[in-house]
């Protein structure tokens, strides 16, 4: 006896039904749903937001390529007549700007590689390290973080000058080394280590040294991205500092030389400017180099 059967039409329809029906996937988003008047909404707000923080930023680039009638033209033109490279010429050749990029270049490695180093050990012993003290330490280090650098400048200014390190680049250097805000970063990153994994090292015999330097960064890298590009934002831009600790034309970093040219009686806009993209450019490359490590650091570290 046979089994009854389905007309055709309804067993399609059957098929066409099993499990959930899949919307094809839009421009707007990464999920199986339709675009809505919300979504389109939002796209069109946060483009709006990025333009307006591009504005200074590409007509920095423009004007760089602009004479000195050029910018002083009324009203503004927005492209320039030539697009030739004497700007960035000049200024390499008339403002010693190889010196002062090798000073900036030289402070903000050294420094980032000193706060990557302590930075990371300091995170280690407060999040895998069990002692008294050890909350009490870390809630210490995070209050430094509102202490900002006006109200202890004269002390570490003196502490500075009894080193001899006063225009030196070591006085640029090696004061800022420390971060609170890198030690937080590093800290709660290193917290999500299985402290099974430490443990089964130093049961096969490594060394604390080691177990931190093999097994503890190589793991810690997304959060190691994070620290170092903001370390490289902090020293590359920083100019109170160097303001202070700097007395000659030859320990000068870039936002000091800068603001010396500004003070000049004709003030070079043109070359500025270009100056200026010039010592942009290192930290753009940068973070769009590690952006997705530091996308992943931030995300994991519990900063929202």
């Amino acid at each position: 006896m046979s089994a009854p059967t389905q007309p055709a039409d309804q067993a399609d329809d059957d098929w066409t039904t099993m499990g959930p029906r899949r919307s094809p996937r839009t421009w707007a988003t990464t999920k199986s749903r339709r675009v809505t008047s919300t979504d389109a909404l939002r796209v069109v707000i946060l483009m709006t937001f990025v333009l307006l923080a591009l504005i200074p930023v590409i007509w920095t680039v423009l004007g760089s390529f602009k004479t000195p009638s050029e910018l002083a033209q009324r009203p503004i033109t927005i492209l320039p007549e030539n697009w030739g490279l004497a700007n960035y010429v000049d200024a390499l050749g008339r403002f010693n700007f190889t010196v002062y990029l090798r000073n900036s270049v030289i402070v903000t490695v050294g420094a980032t590689a000193l706060t990557l180093a302590i930075n990371a050990m300091a995170a280690y012993a407060l999040a895998k390290y069990n002692f008294r003290g050890r909350t009490a330490l870390f809630l210490l280090t995070l209050a430094t973080i509102m202490i900002p650098l006006q109200v202890i400048l004269i002390p570490v200014y003196q502490v500075v000058a009894s080193l001899g390190m006063v225009n030196t680049l070591w006085g640029l250097i090696i004061p800022a080394a420390a971060t609170p805000t890198g030690v937080f970063i590093l800290r709660q990153y290193m917290l999500g280590i299985p402290d099974e994994l430490i443990e089964a090292a130093r049961v096969d015999g490594s060394g604390e040294f080691r177990t931190f330097l093999r097994i503890v960064l190589p793991l810690c890298r997304p959060a190691l991205a994070v620290v170092a590009i903001l370390s490289v934002m902090w020293r590359w831009n920083d100019f109170l500092w160097p303001l202070v600790v700097a007395q000659s034309e030859s320990v000068y970093t870039l936002p000091v030389a800068l603001a010396r040219f500004n003070a000049e009686e004709t003030v070079p806009f043109n070359l500025i400017l270009a100056m200026s993209v010039v010592t942009i450019l290192p930290v753009i490359i940068l973070f769009l180099f590690f952006q997705r490590q530091i996308t992943t650091g931030i995300a994991n570290t519990g900063i929202k």
